[in-house]
Parts: C-alpha cells; structure tokens; sequence
C-alpha cells in the first residue's frame, strides 16, 4: 500500500470529544484502503475510543438503553445515545461470546494443567423464559392454553466451590467462586458450553463433583453425557412442587398425608412415598393420567432424592445459586417490562452479563487490547 496523505477523525473519548489525524494508504492495484492507526488505537469503523465503548457496554448491559444513556451522562458528562450504546453493548457482547466460544475449544483440546485438588465442585443449570420479538417465535408453541409462544427459554449455568461446611453441619459456598454461562441454544449446545466451564475451573483435580438441577430431561441428558461421575442432586424445592401437585390430584383435602409424604421425600424415601400414593390412585381418567405423571418424575429421579445421604455427606440439596442467577442476571435486565429481544441481542447481553458476573470482563478486555 502506498500513502494518500493525512485524513482527520472525530472520536468520542473519556474525556469528551477529539479530533486526530492519520495516514490513509491504499492499495494501487486492488484499490483497497486502510488506516492502520485506526486498528492500532482500536477505534476502526467506529467512533467511539476503546474506553467509551467499553463504558457502553457494562452500561447497556447492566440496565436499559435509556437509563444507560441517562447514567453515562451524570456519571462521565459525556453525551452518548441510547441507540448507540445499544449497538455497542450488543456488537461487544457478540465479541465476548466469540472470545469466549474460542477459549472453550482450546479447552476441549487442551484441558487445564492439574494443580492443586478441589474439594468439591458443583454445576448447576435451569431455564427461564424471555420475551421475545414476534419474528424470532414462528413456528415455536408456547405452554400457554392458545399455544403461543411469548418468548424462548434461556438456559444458564453457574460452576461453584465448597470446601467447608458451618458449625451446624451445613454447606458453605466458597466466596466468589460461582461463574456463570448462558444462552438461548439447544440443550447439546448448552451442554457443550457448561462443560467447557466446569473443565475451565477445574473439573479434572474435582474431589467430589455434584450437579444440582429441577430432574428436567435435557437436565440428565447433559449431566449422562458430560458427567457421568457426578452425584446427581434434584433441588428439594423442586421436588416438593411436584410432590405438591401429585397431592393435589390424589388427596388435596388430607392434609395430614401430604405432611407424611414431605417428610418421606425430606428424608429420601420416595418408594415409601410412591408406594402410599399409587394406592389412591383413580381407575381412570384426567387424574390418574396427571398423577401417573408426577409419580413417573418420581420415580424416574429417586436416585437423586436421597437428601438423608446427601444431607450427611454435607452436600448442597437446594439450587438456589442458579435459581438467584434466573432472577438477576437474567430477569432483572432482559423480563423487565416493555422488552421484546431478537435471538442476536439476547444472548449478546447474556453473553456480557455473564462474563461481568463471572468477574471476567476485565480479561475480555485486556485479550482485546493484546490483540
């Protein structure tokens, strides 16, 4: 390439408005051009400085468009709109993920040096709906009773450490260790994605691994695949909705019963539990049908309702780390009201709060500036 001579740019920095000058050298015989000191500040096709941007995208990731507008003017004086920071926080989250994407293959090439063991390491994986935009949900039926869909399930895990429980005998999560993944995907995908994470914090030196989840089908498919070694923990939570309804449809009167039937389930015996409840079963109809439902979720996941044994072993039994992840790093910036997401802004702003959540944003942006 040969130089053209000087060309000036405005940009929007930390400290307001600039302006700087730089060569333009083009190609004489293709008729390409560049700026090589636009790729060399970061700043190319864009003009907004690193710094700016990166303020854009915590911000527009962290609360709406227009209080992310509203926010970066009181805090920094700097006048951004809200439609470009919502392009920026949307184009670095794309980045983020592909940053992260790229890392998860060379993990899954090569997996971590073993170095100092982990007492115990738990994953844990949910689903919560979002709303979406009407394109992104053609085709798609919904559980409502017309059969639309209203929005798309995200699916998000967290990775955790405990290596102690309290004076009571009850486990205690290791401060700051839980990172967290997430995206709209299919359950191979999401499967992929988690197990990249667990490897990244140190599934092959695990002492122990336990995988918390709701006893969901794509739930075991991923733990059958990614990790059979694990000790697999329904969330008593969960359970004890499922035992809720299974005395709904059986006896919703006997209270008495459904006292005896939480206790069996608190302590694991859920053959105990299942044999009483078969014997009110109705010989037909909706009700036997549903209720033959929630004794097969039953009697399907029994292996991980063992709370008695897990209680002992000093084990977390409740999944209230992704539970609490559902609600503030998903519904607190993508259910509030009034929003609608297409599929590419979506998991771009998941793709960011994850990693901000997970205390990595600062290492986005220092690979990006090594770059």
């Amino acid at each position: 390439m040969r130089s053209r001579g000087i060309r000036a740019k405005k940009l929007i920095s930390v400290l307001g408005p600039l302006s700087f000058a730089r060569s333009l050298f083009r190609c004489p015989a293709c008729g390409k051009s560049a700026f090589p000191a636009d790729r060399l500040l970061g700043v190319e096709h864009t003009s907004f400085s690193p710094g700016v941007r990166r303020w854009m995208a915590r911000a527009g990731s962290r609360t709406s468009f227009v209080e992310a507008e509203e926010d970066l003017n009181t805090y920094t004086g700097v006048s951004l709109d809200r439609r470009d920071i919502e392009r920026i926080a949307e184009d670095i989250g794309r980045q983020i993920d592909i940053w992260q994407a790229e890392q998860n293959q060379q993990l899954l090439r090569n997996p971590p040096p073993e170095t100092a063991p982990i007492p115990i390491l738990y994953v844990s994986f949910d689903g919560t709906a979002v709303p979406m935009r009407k394109k992104e949900l053609r085709g798609r039926r919904g559980k409502a009773k017309d059969g639309k869909a209203k929005g798309r399930e995200v699916k998000l895990g967290c990775v955790f450490t405990q290596t102690a429980t309290n004076e009571d005998g009850y486990p205690v999560r290791d401060e700051n260790s839980t990172t967290y993944v997430g995206a709209i995907e299919s359950s191979s995908f999401f499967g992929q994605r988690i197990y990249a994470e667990a490897l990244r914090r140190g599934l092959n030196r695990t002492q122990k691994l336990v995988a918390l989840t709701d006893g969901a089908a794509y739930n075991r498919t991923i733990i059958q695949e990614h990790f059979p070694d694990a000790i697999h923990i329904i969330d008593l939570y969960h359970a004890r909705e499922h035992l809720h309804a299974l005395h709904q449809l059986l006896c919703p009167a006997d209270s008495r019963r459904l006292d005896q039937w939480s206790d069996w389930l608190d302590v694991g015996k859920v053959t105990t539990l299942l044999n009483n409840a078969r014997g009110l079963l109705p010989r037909s109809g909706k009700r036997r049908k549903e209720a033959l439902k929630e004794i097969r979720y039953f009697a399907k996941n029994a292996p991980a309702m063992r709370y008695a044994k897990f209680r002992a072993q000093g084990l977390f039994i409740g999944s209230g780390v992704i539970e609490a992840g559902c609600r503030t790093l998903i519904g607190k910036r993508l259910k509030q009201s009034g929003m609608f997401w297409s599929l590419r802004g979506a998991n771009a702003i998941i793709a960011s709060r994850c990693c901000q959540f997970s205390r990595r944003f600062e290492d986005f942006w220092e690979s990006l500036a090594a770059a």
